[in-house]
């Protein structure tokens, strides 16, 4: 991938979420957790995400169980070149601060 996304954080804790299969509500609680809550998720907003990822191929829905109604999705191949070109330019970031703070020191 050689072009330049930029995730929203929203965005990128989905699809970080979603290394490993999880429905709706699993993925609301993980990223409020992990972003130390500064991202919660309404239902409307997840779902209006989680269709647009799948649109742009970054997710997919797993096959509903019989008798289930919980949604599981999962992460693509081409997601998770996406989050690991985010986590690359996330890294770039914090290393271009750190070298002209500690300067300033």
């Amino acid at each position: 991938m050689n072009e330049t996304l930029v995730l929203t954080e929203s965005t990128y804790y989905i699809l970080l979420s979603l290394v490993t299969p999880q429905h709706g509500y699993g993925i609301m609680q993980q990223t409020e957790q992990m972003s130390a809550g500064r991202v919660r998720l309404a239902a409307g907003t997840l779902y209006g995400a989680l269709n647009a990822l799948c649109d742009k191929g970054w997710i997919i829905q797993l096959p509903i169980e019989d008798g289930s109604r919980k949604k599981q999705y999962k992460l693509t191949d081409k997601g998770l070149q996406v989050l690991n070109g985010e986590l690359d330019r996330l890294r770039q970031l914090v290393a271009n601060g750190e070298a002209i703070l500690k300067e300033e020191v």
